[in-house]
């Protein structure tokens, strides 16, 4: 592997890997460790070059993203973990359990989305917009390359049709904002699409973990726990 993750552990018992959104790092998940920490033995990822995680010499796409998970795990001696991502970690995890299904226990995804059309326009046109701009000087700066990469992620992935979901066969629950932007019709789309799958949607935006961190632990321990 050309990187070495940074990352969070806390706790004891069954692993439970959380994957962060795209320009965060493990610290998105503050409210989220210590009271998984009480049950599970929590992995907190900082993604190759988010965080303290070095961006390396692979390609910087979420389908990497997805074996990078696995080869940390594999690791940190992780056969099976329950897998729960927020935003792009949520389309990380998502390509992560139809790539490697035998490796995942259950499943949270925190306003996913399968392609850039899920997004409200709203949301979506600025990063379209940065991205066009940025990109004219990517050659320019280390900073603009990595701005680049950055929004080229959210303009250019995922790529993920509702058909592919219905090979998961993890435990998933769908977890949302009531405002969130992603598209609610889009949340419902992922929900309906994985055999099983639970729904839930909390008051809030995009950024309920942190926002309405103690209705969202609630959540998502109710569900690990069944």
């Amino acid at each position: 592997m050309d990187i070495r993750h940074y990352y969070l552990e806390k706790g004891k018992g069954f692993p439970l890997i959380l994957l962060h959104g795209n320009g965060e790092n493990s610290s998105y998940f503050r409210g989220q460790i210590g009271a998984f920490a009480k049950e599970y033995h929590v992995y907190a990822i900082d993604t190759r070059g988010h965080g303290r995680t070095p961006r390396g010499r692979k390609p910087f796409t979420l389908g990497q993203f997805a074996d990078d998970l696995r080869e940390f795990m594999d690791a940190h001696g992780i056969a099976r973990a329950h897998i729960l991502g927020f935003s792009d970690g949520g389309n990380i995890a998502l390509i992560f359990a139809l790539r490697y299904p035998e490796r995942v226990e259950k499943l949270v995804v925190n306003g996913a989305n399968l392609n850039p059309g899920g997004v409200k326009r709203l949301s979506q046109l600025p990063v379209e917009i940065g991205y066009r701009f940025i990109r004219m000087f990517s050659g320019m700066s280390r900073f603009a390359r990595k701005s680049t990469e950055m929004l080229g992620l959210m303009v250019n992935e995922p790529k993920i049709t509702p058909e592919e979901l219905g090979k998961i066969r993890a435990r998933t629950l769908v977890i949302a904002g009531t405002r969130d932007m992603i598209r609610a019709e889009h949340t419902r789309l992922i929900a309906r699409s994985i055999p099983g799958a639970e729904l839930q949607l909390i008051p809030g935006d995009h950024f309920i973990a942190r926002k309405k961190r103690e209705e969202f632990n609630r959540a998502v321990l109710r569900f690990l726990d069944q």
